[in-house]
């Protein structure tokens, strides 16, 4: 009996060490990460869905419209050393994080990204992986085809094989299509569609990020959720039991 408590307790110690030099979960518990940020991880859900993915630290990657870098915090330091990081557009305040720790950032780069002018930010076919999180409805709103140019940007963009990995506020298929997603949620019909318009086929697709609390039906659309609860007091405690949206989590393939 004392031998088998030995053996268990010695793979249990391999398994801990295994965790502990996956890079992509190092990354993820890095302490150069904001506590604001490492609080969402419950809901984002980041090791599953960059794993669904089918990530690796040797690759090369795109990560479309960063925002304020929740993902990049992550991709960055895991992608440095063997792969490589592509912002498609930054803002000023992510180009100052970034600047302000280049022994994370310093290999990344930036791309240009304007859906209703110009986008350009790698060869074609030179990349293994394009990811966008929660952006679809933002290119929705800037005209009929800003959606579509940026689908087929990520097409072109990734050698054969690539993957198109995309996370987005889900609409209820009942509830009637916005063309200019004014409430931050999308049809899942919609998205798959849009990306196979453009020659991507959906290799799968990932429940990860579903929330079945949400209905997507709030005053103000998803920014009434946490994190933004842009009704500030106003039915805040209603919002925070709901969580973040229910998301969907699409892997398209170009072939």
């Amino acid at each position: 009996m004392k031998k088998m408590l030995f053996s268990l307790a010695f793979i249990g110690a391999l398994c801990q060490s295994a965790v502990a030099q996956d890079p992509l979960q190092a990354a993820i518990s890095g302490s150069h990460r904001s506590a604001a940020n490492i609080a969402r991880d419950a809901a984002r859900h980041p090791n599953e869905t960059l794993q669904f993915f089918g990530i690796q630290n040797s690759m090369k990657v795109v990560e479309l419209a960063p925002g304020g870098g929740w993902y990049t915090e992550i991709l960055a330091p895991y992608l440095r050393k063997d792969g490589k990081l592509i912002l498609a557009g930054a803002g000023n305040a992510l180009k100052t994080k970034l600047s302000e720790s280049p022994a994370l950032y310093d290999q990344v780069s930036i791309g240009e990204f304007n859906p209703a002018k110009k986008i350009d930010y790698a060869a074609p076919s030179s990349v293994d992986m394009v990811l966008t999180f929660r952006n679809v409805h933002n290119w929705m709103s800037v005209n009929d085809t800003a959606a579509k140019a940026v689908f087929q940007s990520a097409f072109d963009a990734l050698k054969s094989g690539g993957v198109f990995g995309v996370v987005e506020h889900r609409l209820p298929e009942s509830t009637k299509h916005d063309d200019k997603g004014s409430t931050g949620y999308v049809h899942q019909s919609y998205v798959i569609a849009l990306a196979q318009s453009v020659g991507f086929k959906l290799a799968a697709q990932f429940e990860i990020n579903a929330n079945p609390k949400d209905n997507a039906n709030h005053e103000g659309g998803v920014w009434a959720l946490p994190p933004v609860l842009t009704n500030k007091e106003k039915d805040k405690e209603k919002y925070l039991a709901v969580g973040e949206s229910d998301r969907m989590t699409l892997k398209f393939v170009k072939p």
